[in-house]
């Protein structure tokens, strides 16, 4: 098995409402908490990055699938969402929505279509974060398929 290293340096002036910065490989950006937790809202947060994690790693996951099993793919694309609570001074991370929008061409047959259905259920308990996500955090699907 091949293991695969990543590293980030971050910088934190010090302070919760100070302006720090990450260095991830290709992820270089200004971090702070967000404004609508009366923070400085400048760059992006652990919320957003969460998010993004997710959402990219559940595209990608969906589209290798796709891929492989040769499904003619016109266009693919998602939105997701992130809810935070925020009670009694205590922050969790509590659910992502992933609302994935896939059609296939017009050429598609009833049994590709079928099995888009399976792949993108299948595509959110495969990704990594996801899985490493489990238990902790629900994640919903709200698929468009064309």
């Amino acid at each position: 098995m091949a293991e695969h290293h990543f590293h980030l340096t971050a910088k934190w002036p010090g302070g919760r409402n100070n302006v720090g910065t990450i260095d991830a490989g290709q992820l270089k950006t200004e971090v702070s908490v967000p404004e609508e937790m009366d923070g400085p809202g400048v760059g992006t947060n652990p919320d957003e990055m969460l998010l993004g994690a997710a959402a990219t790693c559940y595209i990608i996951t969906l589209a290798a699938m796709i891929e492989r099993t040769e499904l003619p793919l016109k266009h693919m694309s998602l939105t997701s969402e992130a809810i935070v609570d925020f009670t009694k001074g205590v922050i969790t991370f509590k659910k992502i929505i992933h609302r994935p929008v896939v059609e296939l061409e017009a050429s598609r047959t009833d049994k590709e279509f079928r099995k888009l259905e399976r792949l993108v259920e299948m595509a959110e308990s495969s990704c990594m974060i996801s899985r490493a996500l489990a238990g902790n955090v629900e994640i919903t699907l709200e698929p468009t398929l064309l």
